[in-house]
């Protein structure tokens, strides 16, 4: 009898011990970082933008900088949509169109791929330090 007890102590001990050793872990910040989109097909030709994502109370924020210096001004990035690790939103303000959105899709660890206002292709390349 005592074996019995025994054996289900420690078996029950252990199912309680491994359950709270699988607590969850938080999942990676993929988007959080230094990216350059490049917008093509834009009237004015392709465009490029950098950018450094960055998570402030539990949402990511940043803006755009034009990387030629040609644009001194950062555009603002208004608001950030994503789904963790495969796929984010940015939305821009303009002066000429208003809120204008750039959905970029995960293709690999340091690229994305998508769409400014779902018309003009754009990519993204993670800028390693």
């Amino acid at each position: 009898m005592k074996q019995v007890s025994l054996f289900l102590f420690v078996f029950i001990f252990g199912l309680c011990v491994k359950g709270f050793s699988q607590t969850a872990t938080p999942p990676t910040d993929f988007f959080a970082g230094k990216w350059e989109i490049t917008v093509v097909g834009l009237p004015d030709g392709d465009t490029k933008f950098v950018t450094d994502l960055v998570r402030k109370d539990g949402k990511l924020t940043g803006e755009l900088k034009d990387p030629t210096g040609k644009k001194t001004e950062a555009t603002s990035i208004s608001k950030v949509e994503e789904d963790p690790g495969k796929k984010i939103t940015l939305y821009m303000d303009t002066t000429q169109a208003g809120e204008v959105p750039i959905e970029l899709i995960k293709t690999d660890d340091d690229h994305l791929k998508g769409q400014l206002m779902n018309m003009f292709d754009a990519t993204a390349v993670r800028i390693k330090k």
